[in-house]
């Protein structure tokens, strides 16, 4: 690749950082337990409620997501307690390893990859089974792009005594989630999705019931004890060593997030996936999640022909046009393409990616793919 051309990140995390965000994270570090850091964790604390929906408070962790995913298991359940687990891709498959390694009883819901789950199939998990004390699923399925439907899975869950755990990671300000009013119990997200962020934070919020049950569970993990986070937040700190700059962008990225406005946020982030799918469709791709309303909004699936690996498209995309797509994960590697459009990413950034992937495709697709792509997106903004 030529040492002067740009390229454009359009994966499903890390994503692009503004230079906003990275400007603030160069400023010189404040001490982690002083005022003026407080101040950041206290003015942060604010926003991440906003941006969960939530009145509880909003955790961060020094870790990835999947050290979130860890903090809830091992903070919200006790060994030989009983959970359902429901998998229907890479990350669903997470859960169950995590639940296992914490010493859980899982009863595994599954579905095929590209699939979504009726709250009706878990509805009746429960009644079968009243031990089950603890439901884990995602809202937004990263390795598949499939769009769970968390909040009437919530709205079964609520009437009766059993947590609902929901992986956020690549749905939380990327596509509508509120905590409370659903009634999600512990959520989950990470930085570098829709936050805008490098790697390296999580975030978690329990609800007031579930933090009933936390301070019943005898702690297990030196690291993520959730009790002793929350004691410390509520005095502006963190437990450990705060990893300063991290949180310091955090606090521009929420900043830019709210000034924008969640709602705009939403807006743009359907208007791009309708975009991707419209573009992909003309271009004779097969979309991988097929199902209406039950795609997530932040990446596109697309589904390789069987003649046709994924992994050489997703390199010469890199190689010729500098746009940096993803393939599939676990047994989907060669099947699918990841096309991602969360976070920092516009309709350009989009139109590049769509370019790439038709330029690298062994047989150039025709017609006016771009433009009915542009269209789709210009007629879900509403203009």
């Amino acid at each position: 690749m030529s040492s002067i051309q740009a390229t454009r990140m359009l994966t499903p995390g890390p994503t692009p950082i503004p230079d906003r965000v990275r400007l603030a994270m160069a400023a010189p570090l404040p001490h982690h337990r002083k005022d003026a850091f407080k101040t950041v964790l206290a003015e942060n604390q604010v926003m991440l409620k906003k941006l969960f929906c939530t009145s509880s408070p909003v955790i961060p962790l020094a870790c990835s997501g999947t050290g979130g995913m860890t903090a809830a298991a091992f903070n919200l359940f006790s060994p030989g307690e009983k959970v359902l687990v429901a998998t229907a891709g890479y990350f669903g498959n997470r859960w169950l390893d995590i639940v296992k390694m914490r010493g859980l009883e899982a009863v595994v819901l599954s579905k095929n990859a590209g699939e979504s789950f009726d709250p009706e199939e878990i509805r009746a998990l429960l009644d079968a089974d009243p031990a089950i004390r603890g439901v884990f699923m995602q809202i937004s399925e990263t390795s598949t792009g499939v769009l769970h439907p968390v909040k009437e899975v919530a709205a079964v869950i609520r009437e009766r005594d059993v947590l609902l755990v929901a992986d956020g990671i690549s749905a939380v300000s990327i596509s509508p989630v509120d905590m409370d009013a659903w009634g999600i119990d512990c959520l989950i997200t990470g930085s570098q999705k829709g936050l805008m962020l490098p790697p390296g934070l999580a975030f978690i919020a329990l609800s007031p019931r579930a933090w009933k049950k936390a301070e019943s569970v005898a702690p297990q993990c030196y690291y993520f004890d959730l009790v002793q986070e929350k004691a410390n937040c509520e005095k502006n700190q963190t437990h450990y060593t705060s990893p300063i700059s991290l949180l310091v962008g955090l606090h521009e990225a929420l900043t830019m997030l709210l000034e924008f406005g969640m709602d705009n946020i939403f807006k743009k982030q359907w208007a791009l996936t309708q975009m991707a799918r419209t573009g992909l469709s003309a271009m004779g791709m097969d979309l991988f999640v097929k199902e209406e309303g039950r795609y997530t909004w932040g990446l596109t699936s697309i589904l390789m022909p069987d003649s046709m690996p994924a992994s050489p498209i997703v390199a010469r995309a890199f190689k010729d046009c500098g746009v940096i797509l993803t393939a599939g994960q676990g047994n989907l590697k060669e099947k699918v393409i990841r096309l991602a459009h969360m976070g920092w990413v516009d309709w350009a950034d989009l139109a590049a990616g769509l370019h790439a992937l038709a330029w690298s495709l062994p047989e150039k697709p025709e017609g006016a793919y771009l433009e009915k792509a542009l269209e789709a997106y210009h007629k879900a903004l509403g203009e």
